[in-house]
């Protein structure tokens, strides 16, 4: 595909940039500085600077952001129309109309199916907005188009194990995932895809290997690297074995020494990392010592940042953990405050979610239950895997059984009956509740 430039140099640059847009490595913001030191003038690597600015979901980058698409329209004139379009999506993912962002970026795959910038992005915001199928449809369409020859196939081939699994389609899903691994045993996003069937279908043992056989090939890559070890540590977590999940705690996905997290402590998949795992090793009784003190701190730096509506229960986690009521309040009244496109999201599904959680850490497990009930059914609307919302039915089945609701502890079996293939009798977080019941 055509891109505004006459640099040699630039091209390659920007080639150089995407694929480790596409393979997740660490190194992208100084792949896209090279771009433009090769040209200054080159609109579409400014819009990329901002696309990569909002997919921080960090409201201090917000500036940044905008100011990376002012110089990319004040390079319009010399555009493709392709890139015009990009800038265009930029345009509106700040106003934020991310509906229009989609509808841009499908726009341009259905004129370009190997604009694999825009098919990232899609597959990115349909996956933080919840919409499974739409992230599905996506790369169908645009499949076949894609043959093993072009460079980034193996990209594709990963998200599509990846939004098949999330739509449930496991068997589908698994062997693109391993055949991206054939192409690049480095390629992170075709094993976290990998990693979430294998967690979704039970299989413990085989996913630790799966992971720890990979592992020396993720050298480089960004934070997906820690939420790989996070899924490390979920299936550890199954077997028991929470010596070993601290380990992986301290040591991998939250290693406090480690440059990709002091780089940016707060970002939001590995707050997500780590408060998810803190809470499922208390409901087994296991002592985490001060490691809540950390992302409590952190969360009182964030308040009134609603950008990413997944992490603010987590952020609650952590301040309902360390008995800060006082933040706690100042983070209800940020998201009754919130004001834009996400009003309602915040509002109607955050809002009482992250509530709930205050609820069931100050021990009020009736409260929580009546926040939690209106809304299960709406919260895949914050985003994340059906590994990551597991988190918050695990807090609503906590407050169910400890608040004696037996009926919303049945609801809450009922419902993970459906999307996983195995009983929950076999899930640590919710086998004493199936015993109970008799499911």
């Amino acid at each position: 595909m055509a891109i505004s430039t006459d640099s040699d140099a630039a091209v390659v640059a920007f080639d150089h940039m995407m694929i480790g847009f596409l393979k997740n490595r660490a190194d992208v913001g100084q792949r896209l500085a090279a771009v433009l030191a090769a040209d200054p003038e080159l609109a579409l690597a400014h819009c990329c600077q901002g696309y990569f600015y909002l997919m921080a979901y960090h409201q201090p980058f917000l500036p940044a952001a905008r100011a990376a698409a002012g110089r990319a329209a004040a390079l319009v004139g010399e555009a493709t129309a392709r890139e015009r379009e990009h800038i265009a999506a930029l345009n509106a993912w700040l106003k934020g109309d991310i509906d229009r962002t989609l509808a841009i970026w499908e726009a341009i795959l259905r004129r370009h199916p190997h604009d694999s910038l825009a098919l990232r992005l899609a597959h990115f915001a349909n996956f933080w907005l919840g919409r499974a199928q739409d992230m599905a449809a996506s790369i169908e369409r645009v499949l076949p188009d894609w043959t093993a020859d072009l460079p980034g196939y193996g990209a594709v081939l990963g998200c599509r194990c990846f939004a098949l699994e999330e739509i449930g389609q496991y068997l589908a899903a698994e062997p693109d995932g391993r055949r991206a691994i054939e192409l690049d045993a480095g390629d992170l996003w075709a094993a976290h895809a990998v990693a979430h069937v294998m967690e979704m279908q039970g299989r413990r043992l085989e996913g630790i290997d799966w992971l720890q056989t990979l592992s020396p090939r993720w050298q480089g890559g960004n934070n997906i690297q820690h939420h790989l070890w996070w899924h490390c540590a979920l299936f550890h977590l199954e077997e028991g074995d929470f010596g070993r999940v601290l380990a992986l705690y301290d040591q991998r996905f939250r290693d406090l020494s480690s440059p990709l997290t002091a780089a940016m402590p707060d970002l939001y998949i590995d707050v997500q990392n780590a408060a998810s795992m803190l809470f499922r090793l208390q409901r087994q009784g296991v002592a985490v010592g001060a490691r809540w003190e950390e992302l409590a701190d952190l969360a009182e730096q964030r308040i009134g940042d609603c950008l990413s509506a997944f992490t603010l229960p987590h952020w609650m986690m952590a301040l309902a953990a360390t008995g800060r009521s006082g933040a706690a309040d100042r983070l209800l009244a940020a998201i009754r405050g919130a004001s834009g496109p996400d009003r309602a999201l915040l509002h109607d599904i955050a809002l009482p979610v992250t509530e709930a959680v205050r609820a069931h850490g100050e021990g009020r497990f009736g409260d929580a239950v009546r926040l939690m009930r209106p809304v299960v059914g709406g919260m895949w609307r914050l985003g994340g895997s059906h590994a990551q919302q597991d988190v918050l039915e695990q807090l609503y089945l906590d407050a169910a059984v400890r608040g004696g609701q037996r009926e919303d502890v049945r609801l809450l079996l009922q419902r993970v009956s459906g999307r996983r293939p195995i009983p929950p009798a076999r899930a640590i977080g919710w086998a004493a509740a199936a015993h109970h019941i008799g499911v």
